[in-house]
């Protein structure tokens, strides 16, 4: 391990100096490649040199131990020493961690796709405001959501919405989140004060990129049509919604949010690319063990994997047994307690694995 770690440090040195020489900074495409791999490498290359500082220290710790007879400078040592052995401890442990290997695609950007599931009406009311608390959330990250398709209910909820959120570690932050979300509360509709079960369904897909995914322009069949819906004079009148068919697979997307037909047809590929993306990595996911694809999984959909429980004010998330009393602040967008409990479960489950493997 502690081999690897000097290698990451000396290579961090070496793009560090990087950034700093002419060549590379006249070089955007260049500096922006160094300056990303360089970011990467940080938090391992910072940590480490937090560990060596801490050895050193424990070091000097015990040399006065072992040289000095006065008691208060030994006190004083001793104590010293416990304090900096318990962090060495507490550093080593957050290394193993960095050392894990990453997903490949915690830096992309997602594909967000909510849809209301059993409930009628109250289940598109509540995929509405699920829409809400990502976007809210998005916003406290600096990302950025854009919306390529909606189909409303009659109540002014949402039975569908597709969004692309573009920003950094976007994946690495949402890719749990996939699943059945399940809400517990009194509709708006209910006259006795009942309260009901509904579900939405949540599904956070890696947007690929051309090289993720080759498609094939015979493999596709593109239908144009009338946009449906608010939107002025062009609605109904123009060819400018885009539906795609792609033939091998049967995976249909539609688009039909900007008047422009070239604009939709690239939103729509954008959405295509991330389902056939999706597809190929539970492919791979087929292929490992039952453990390993409990680990990385991220969403069984017909698992219900939060509960939303509005009359006792809390939100469960089943997979790890955290329930939190603060339903108001998550549905506004606070869901980084979430976020990095979920991230720190499935962290620790990794090194357990990649420990039992060595």
């Amino acid at each position: 391990m502690f081999e690897r770690l000097d290698q990451i440090e000396a290579r961090y040195d070496e793009l560090t100096a990087a950034l700093a020489s002419p060549e590379v900074i006249s070089d955007s495409a260049r500096y922006q490649k160094t300056a990303r791999a360089h970011s990467e490498l940080a938090p391992v290359a910072e940590k480490y040199r937090e560990y060596k500082d801490l050895k050193r220290g424990i070091a000097e710790s015990k040399a006065v131990l072992a040289e000095e007879s006065d008691p208060e400078m030994r006190a004083y040592a001793q104590e010293e020493l416990g304090k900096l052995d318990a962090r060495a401890i507490q550093v080593e442990q957050e290394l193993k961690l960095l050392l894990v290997p990453k997903d490949p695609n915690d830096e992309k950007n997602v594909v967000l796709e909510i849809r209301a599931g059993t409930g009628g009406d109250e289940a598109t009311l509540f995929a509405a405001e699920m829409f809400r608390m990502y976007t809210r959330y998005a916003e406290t990250q600096g990302w950025r959501v854009e919306v390529l398709g909606t189909s409303e209910s009659g109540v002014g909820g949402l039975k569908e919405v597709i969004a692309i959120v573009e920003g950094r570690q976007v994946y690495s932050r949402l890719k749990y989140e996939s699943g059945v979300h399940r809400v517990q509360r009194v509709p708006q509709t209910e006259q006795q004060g009942r309260v009901h079960t509904s579900a939405v369904t949540v599904a956070v897909l890696p947007e690929a990129e051309d090289v993720d995914i080759k498609i094939e322009a015979k493999d596709l069949r593109v239908d144009t049509f009338c946009s449906s819906g608010p939107g002025g004079q062009s609605v109904n009148t123009t060819y400018s919604a885009v539906r795609i068919t792609h033939l091998p697979t049967n995976t249909v997307v539609s688009c039909q949010d900007e008047k422009s037909q070239i604009k939709n047809r690239e939103k729509a590929m954008r959405v295509l690319r991330a389902r056939l993306y999706e597809v190929e990595l539970q492919k791979q996911q087929e292929q490992l063990a039952k453990e390993r694809r409990a680990m990385v999984g991220t969403g069984d959909r017909s698992e219900k994997i939060r509960t939303y429980n509005f009359p006792q004010n809390r939100v469960t998330d089943h997979r790890i047994g955290l329930t939190i009393h603060q339903l108001t602040e998550v549905m506004d967008g606070k869901l980084q307690p979430i976020v990095d409990a979920l991230i720190t479960h499935y962290q620790a489950e990794k090194l357990k694995q990649e420990t039992a493997a060595v």
